[in-house]
């Protein structure tokens, strides 16, 4: 199945604002519960925020807890990521990630998700 692209990436000066967009990974975005993750430069990929099918339920990485919104459209079948102060340690590659099985409490784990996007780019300058 061929991997969707995130788009909305770029470069921006510490303190400053993006908002990347990815269209839902495998399937209709009203099925999946979605998240976004991201990998640093030499280091693991890691959670950053997950949103239930409905978008009443929502978790952050404290990492970005109180600077980044996720939100989806599910009319649009599309995933969001707003984030706002950005941070040079925020610099990395951005992946959505969807999951078409019920919730689980470890929608923290890669393991948990079935389909990803192809990555997105965000680089934050001090």
């Amino acid at each position: 199945q061929v991997q969707p692209v995130e788009s909305g990436g770029g470069l921006v000066q510490a303190g400053g604002s993006l908002k990347i967009s990815c269209p839902t990974p495998g399937g209709s975005s009203s099925d999946a519960i979605m998240a976004w993750f991201r990998q640093p430069p030499g280091k693991e990929r890691e959670f950053v925020a997950v949103i239930s099918k409905s978008g009443v339920i929502i978790y952050y990485a404290d990492s970005v807890n109180g600077r980044f919104i996720i939100t989806r459209d599910n009319a649009l079948n599309t995933l969001y990521l707003q984030m706002n102060n950005l941070k040079p340690e925020d610099t990395a590659v951005y992946y959505c990630a969807s999951r078409f099985a019920p919730w689980t409490s470890n929608y923290h784990y890669l393991s948990s998700y079935e389909y990803w996007g192809q990555g997105i780019q965000v680089t934050v300058s001090s």
